[in-house]
């Protein structure tokens, strides 16, 4: 299956401005995704930027980026963007939606996300990932899958929630990278948020209220995510830690 991986970024962050462009050992997090993701070999990458300054970032940094108007309100709406410059005839099958604010993503998880898209009928691929601690499960900030599995890497999500989730099953977090057929994408978009989605503040929700049906892998641990200062600081941190 042909895919395209695209990396939504803007500078307006709200906990976080500017954080596309923050420095993690000498290296704008922006160009430490793109890099990871071109690793990962599973098609063309590029950037769908808000703003000149990642354009120019992730160029000076040997990628591509392509400029999509600023005031698009979703990551979504601006992968659809760069995608109508990218590949207006419409040539590849898949999309890889990586988020831009993981620097040291495993190249394997964007390789695992395109194979689920290519291996089982799903609409979407994910990601989750096991629970890092018992504060994860009642942790309104960690996002958990509810899946049916498969087999003992992949199932199909249940539902996403930010709520408390009890018993012995084990519990998988969500991690924020999706792959979609391109059709499914494009009635993603189309659709007003749903009450779910409005609810939980989880737009994977919508999809679900859509019909469309998302599986996810199971990989070995969640990647860093940046979204705070201190998450920022924690990044730098594995970055001087680990050489990276």
């Amino acid at each position: 299956m042909s895919a395209i991986v695209l990396i939504p970024a803007r500078l307006a962050a709200t906990r976080l401005p500017g954080k596309p462009l923050a420095e993690i050992g000498g290296v704008p997090m922006i160009v430490r995704v793109w890099r990871q993701a071109v690793a990962a070999g599973v098609g063309p990458v590029a950037v769908a930027a808000g703003d000149a300054e990642i354009v120019r970032a992730v160029e000076a940094g040997g990628g591509r980026a392509v400029l999509t108007d600023p005031a698009l309100p979703s990551g979504s709406d601006r992968i659809l963007a760069a995608l109508a410059e990218l590949d207006p005839r419409g040539e590849y099958e898949a999309v890889i939606n990586l988020q831009g604010d993981m620097p040291f993503v495993e190249p394997a998880i964007v390789g695992a996300c395109a194979r689920l898209l290519a291996e089982t009928p799903c609409d979407i691929a994910t990601l989750v990932a096991p629970e890092a601690s018992p504060a994860d499960r009642t942790n309104p900030d960690v996002v958990k899958a509810v899946l049916a599995m498969r087999d003992a890497r992949r199932g199909q999500a249940l539902y996403f929630t930010r709520s408390t989730l009890y018993g012995d099953q084990p519990v998988w977090r969500h991690i924020g990278v999706y792959g979609y057929r391109l059709e499914a994408l494009k009635r993603f978009n189309a659709a007003a948020p749903s009450p779910l989605e409005q609810r939980e503040k989880l737009e994977q929700l919508r999809a679900m209220e859509l019909g469309l049906s998302i599986w996810a892998e199971v990989a070995e641990a969640a990647p860093i995510s940046v979204d705070t200062p201190a998450d920022l600081a924690q990044a730098r941190a594995h970055a001087e830690t680990t050489g990276r």
